[in-house]
């Protein structure tokens, strides 16, 4: 308890959350950029060889890219954040910024099965850390009440049934892993089309976002 005289800390905004978010990932998608390498044969059959690198590096871009757009979802959704949400979103971000190392691992031992099951257990690592977030929000928004509680309702419940159907799916990629490689990396891909749109899941005419009330 803070005495009368001492006004309480005001709580972070959520732009700063954001901001600070999108500097972790930009961070992220540089660092693995940065771990591509030319490789050493000239012409086209140097070029070649790095198409595998390069696959792997489209597939962790667009992970990140999306996990980027729908955080900026989640969040144009608050105007205030709290304790809990800061720490899972770090907790999210902590998980991301491992991204890196894994796809290079991935690349470095030729996607072999335990490279790409490591990395299918980073992806559910992560994809676990956003749905805390997720949940945080969630539970945030439930406590201040938004201007439309029927939306908000069925918007996090669209969100919670991508969000499993997701981590299902990257715990299925592990085992594959060690049966066909391919295969697991096509399974952990195809969870990029399930959140290409953040409000998949709703008709368009339940498309507008609602906005917590003060």
């Amino acid at each position: 308890m803070y005495p009368a005289n001492i006004a309480m800390p005001a709580q972070p905004s959520p732009s700063r959350l954001e901001a600070f978010s999108d500097g972790v990932i930009a961070v992220i998608i540089t660092i693995m950029v940065l771990e591509l390498k030319v490789p050493r044969e000239a012409g086209m059959a140097g070029f070649v060889t790095t198409l595998p690198a390069l696959a792997v590096y489209a597939q962790s871009f667009a992970f990140t890219g999306i996990y980027w757009v729908n955080h900026h979802h989640l969040v144009a959704r608050l105007r205030r954040v709290d304790h809990l949400i800061l720490w899972t979103n770090l907790i999210f971000l902590f998980c991301l910024s491992l991204l890196p190392f894994f796809t290079n691992y991935l690349v470095e031992k030729r996607m072999d099965s335990f490279s790409v099951a490591l990395y299918a257990v980073s992806l559910l690592t992560t994809g676990v850390g956003f749905t805390l977030l997720q949940k945080a929000i969630g539970r945030h928004l439930c406590r201040y009440k938004t201007k439309d509680d029927a939306y908000e309702r069925r918007l996090q419940m669209a969100e919670q049934r991508k969000a499993y159907l997701s981590l299902t799916m990257y715990l299925a990629a592990t085992p594959l892993a060690f049966w066909r490689p391919w295969v697991a990396l096509a399974d952990v891909a195809l969870v990029t089309v399930i959140w290409i749109i953040p409000t998949y899941g709703l008709r368009p005419e339940q498309a507008q976002e609602p906005l917590e009330t003060e």
